[in-house]
């Protein structure tokens, strides 16, 4: 992204935070950087324990996959940060003058003594305990590699040790669809996990694009 049109995002989110205080998280992403180091500006970065050089979350990369439809704002949202914090997040894309995106906005507030008072004025005033959903955990880009990595494991329901090739085609795969091969250096780390080599890693993927492409 053009820097002068940076150093104005970075205007933007240094007057939302002060405008908002201590709890408002404000982070500008550059993304001609890597995912996992996008990050050129945070402000309040205690809020969610990041700072300049680190990478985006698992909401962010999701939306950057090359599979992914064209990204759309995502406003008034939920995360939960690995410490308990609820935030209500909103992520804005930037375009340049091709229209594509070229960097993020990204507000997260620290809801959580609001929802304690709210918590505490709803028993009060209330005489059923509504349903509500668990927020989505917000995931830095470089943990997200070995989350998803537990997950393809999980899928398969077998150590590395004790699974077929057909069972570390069908993990990798997983891997695939779920962007973790977006993270920097992603394919040497799956690679060495399952025990085969980075030719064999990417014909897994390659075979299952190829699938894809004979069902369109």
């Amino acid at each position: 992204m053009e820097s002068g049109k940076l150093e104005a995002l970075r205007q933007v989110a240094a007057g939302i935070a002060a405008q908002f205080g201590s709890s408002c998280e404000v982070v500008v992403h550059d993304l001609k950087r890597d995912p996992d180091h996008s990050i050129v500006a945070i402000f309040n970065g205690h809020v969610s324990g990041r700072k300049v050089g680190d990478g985006a979350s698992n909401v962010v990369l999701e939306q950057l996959r090359p599979d992914a439809p064209e990204p759309r704002d995502h406003l008034c949202y939920l995360m939960k940060t690995p410490d308990g914090k609820i935030l209500k997040c909103s992520t804005i894309y930037i375009r340049g003058r091709s229209g594509k995106v070229s960097a993020i906005l990204a507000i997260n507030y620290d809801i959580s003594r609001l929802m304690m008072v709210e918590s505490a004025i709803h028993d009060l005033v209330s005489t059923e305990e509504p349903q509500t959903a668990e927020p989505e955990r917000i995931v830095n880009v470089t943990d997200l590699l070995n989350d998803l990595i537990e997950q393809s494991v999980a899928l398969v329901g077998k150590p590395v040790a004790l699974m077929t090739k057909d069972d570390k085609v069908k993990a990798i795969r997983f891997l695939s669809q779920n962007g973790a091969f977006l993270v920097t250096k992603s394919g040497d780390k799956v690679a060495k996990y399952f025990g085969i080599s980075k030719y064999t890693l990417y014909s897994y993927i390659d075979s299952k694009q190829q699938e894809e492409k004979k069902h369109d």
